[in-house]
């Protein structure tokens, strides 16, 4: 007998407008599309062309009308200012109204960008929420960014105006986000018309005549702006990702197949019922954010909360149990990175006994692979299924999971369980022909992608084909390895490129090294991921420097640590840089960085065959012995 999923599965790939088409119809549009999959332009797909809709109606206005006004749609919870706040769905779409209204008058219309550089507040949901209202392109940008990244989103969205905030607060500490802001301005080449300041308690920044506004005097100034009806196919945001630090990589989501997408996941995948509190424990600079702060519980009709602290320290390792218990929160999703801090904290798991918990019906981990003893961990104290799923920014939602509500499958730690209705997932060799089951390769997924992932790269098409779909033709390069089982079990061993996941969040060692390669002391560097306990991986730098320098070594790595703060930002963990004497490179010159990181992480390895020489390797193991890594083990 076919399983649900299984038929659900097979269907979305023999008849994906069929299947598409059918969940569309969950979604409020303004006209009808006259196409669900347009293969015209291939392997450019898109999804319901010719359809309009308003993604902000369907998040909000459309949850009103059906008489659900006075439903809880977001909770505010800040244990960093003491704060709990709750907006029902007429409160929200009505201060949403009024900020689109207030962009409406900065001249801010349907395809113009905005960018928003703001910490966990209501204010960055309700931004969003209005450029969406208004049929304008929002770009978040994570607070903890540096100046610099800022800088090259500014001129690689051009936006009409920046909406951010006098400051952000990591648990006790105040960041000044408009000292930031106004650099990264100055740096910039595109100059923005006008920047909204939401003037926070705990520090009031000095705004600028003429350019910059209060938000409440902009917010009391304004009238509320309707939905603006836009195409299925037109950008909802635009949300920067791994690259160079000098070439940013926005990649675009539509506003027609976002919606059917996450509409569908937060049923199939997440199990949640509209009315029920969904927290993702994230941060809405993340895709995570998006998806399932702001858009996939608001279009489901669902409570979602929104959290300004950290699983420890806010004030301990009970926070997370304070808030389930509090909100009454269905369903929990974070980073594995949250587990392990709260595991390191209390171990036996005491803290969760001052809690009811009986609200919690599953958690689900992603934004790195998930260790078998934090999911086990997790498992054995709070007594609900623990979901590994596997998704990218590029993805917008879950490639391969445990979808919940159609389904219950067993969990084999390790892996992210099955593909998703949609998703056409293989494994291939480098000459792209299929491996057998349970053989490493290239993860990849054959075209065309389901709704809600990228269509292409902001002003970047051929980059966009370049970078996703050159290397095997007809599918989409993950660059993740891995492999599939026998009973078509997905698992995600690594990167295959040069992209770190530090505590969930994906980083360019690219972009690491660029900064290094700028110290003037500095003659040749690379940058590797090594394995830690708490983050998953962390960044590790190695430099050569120059014959003529004769300065203090430590005083060198202070000086390119710092520079990496500064114009990465501190989200980086960059914080150790060793000196050697020669980085191990192959004949034709490519540094051996997947040889370093197995070094480094202590795990055997094998001499490449085609390595310059191979005393370098011994010198690296020698200098990472020296500092407090263990040797590694050759074969």
């Amino acid at each position: 007998m076919t399983s649900r999923y299984q038929e659900m599965h097979t269907r979305s790939l023999q008849d994906p407008e069929g299947f598409w088409g059918e969940l569309a119809e969950d979604i409020h549009w303004e006209k009808r599309w006259d196409k669900v999959l347009d293969a015209s332009n291939a392997p450019s797909y898109r999804w319901f062309t010719g359809g309009q809709l308003n993604t902000c109606y369907n998040a909000l206005d459309r949850h009103v009308e059906a008489g659900h006004g006075e439903r809880p749609a977001l909770i505010y919870d800040s244990p960093v200012t003491g704060t709990i706040q709750t907006f029902t769905y007429a409160e929200l779409r009505d201060q949403v109204a009024r900020f689109a209204g207030a962009l409406a008058k900065l001249g801010v219309t349907k395809g113009e960008r905005v960018i928003i550089y703001m910490p966990m507040v209501p204010q960055a949901v309700i931004a969003m929420l209005a450029c969406a209202r208004l049929g304008a392109v929002h770009s978040v940008v994570f607070g903890g960014f540096a100046p610099h990244e800022l800088a090259t989103r500014i001129d690689d969205a051009t936006p009409k105006v920046v909406v951010s905030a006098s400051c952000g607060i990591e648990t006790s500490r105040v960041v000044h986000y408009k000292p930031m802001l106004d650099s990264a301005i100055e740096q910039a080449k595109h100059k923005p018309e006008h920047c909204i300041i939401l003037q926070r308690p705990q520090e009031r920044a000095a705004l600028k005549p003429g350019g910059d506004l209060d938000w409440d005097e902009a917010m009391a100034s304004a009238g509320p702006a309707a939905c603006v009806p836009v195409a299925a196919t037109d950008p909802l945001y635009i949300l920067y990702t791994s690259g160079t630090t000098s070439q940013p990589k926005g990649i675009v989501r539509d506003n027609g197949g976002h919606a059917v997408a996450l509409k569908f996941t937060m049923h199939a995948l997440y199990d949640m019922k509209p009315g029920e509190v969904f927290w993702a424990a994230s941060d809405v600079g993340w895709v995570v954010g998006h998806s399932y702060i702001v858009y996939g519980p608001l279009l489901h009709g669902c409570t979602t909360l929104l959290y300004e602290g950290k699983p420890v320290g806010t004030p301990d390792a009970g926070a997370f149990w304070r808030v389930i218990s509090q909100h009454k929160v269905a369903t929990l999703f974070t980073a594995p990175t949250a587990f392990r801090a709260i595991k390191r904290e209390d171990s036996g798991g005491e803290l969760m006994k001052k809690y009811d918990l009986s609200s919690l019906r599953a958690l689900f981990l992603a934004g790195e692979r998930s260790d078998p003893d934090t999911l086990k961990w997790a498992e054995s104290h709070l007594k609900v299924p623990v979901v590994d799923h596997w998704w990218q920014t590029e993805t917008g939602w879950c490639i391969s999971g445990n979808p919940l509500g159609l389904e219950r499958f067993p969990i084999k730690y390790g892996s992210a369980t099955k593909p998703m209705p949609g998703w056409d997932v293989r494994c291939v060799a480098p000459s792209g022909d299929e491996v057998k089951p349970g053989q490493i390769g290239s993860i990849v997924c054959k075209l065309p992608l389901p709704p809600g992932t990228l269509p292409t790269l902001w002003n970047a098409q051929e980059r966009f084909v370049r970078t996703y779909l050159m290397d095997h033709q007809g599918y989409y390069q993950t660059s993740d390895a891995g492999y599939i089982d026998e009973d078509g079990y997905v698992f995600i061993m690594s990167r295959t490129d040069d992209i770190i996941n530090v505590a969930g969040h994906r980083l360019s060692t690219g972009a690491m090294e660029e900064v290094l390669a700028s110290h003037p002391d500095v003659a040749e560097c690379a940058v590797i991921g090594v394995s830690d306990e708490l983050k998953g991986q962390v960044p590790l730098g190695f430099l050569v420097l120059k014959a003529s320098v004769q300065r203090e070594e430590q005083a060198i790595v202070d000086e390119v640590v710092k520079k990496v703060r500064e114009e990465i930002g501190p989200v980086a963990a960059f914080k150790q840089a060793l000196i050697v004497p020669r980085l191990p490179k192959t004949r034709s010159g490519k540094i051996l960085r997947g040889t370093m990181q197995k070094i480094a992480d202590n795990q055997e390895f094998k001499t490449p065959a085609t390595i310059e020489d191979a005393s370098t390797l011994e010198d690296l193991d020698t200098v990472l012995t020296d500092h407090g890594f263990a040797k590694a083990r050759k074969h």
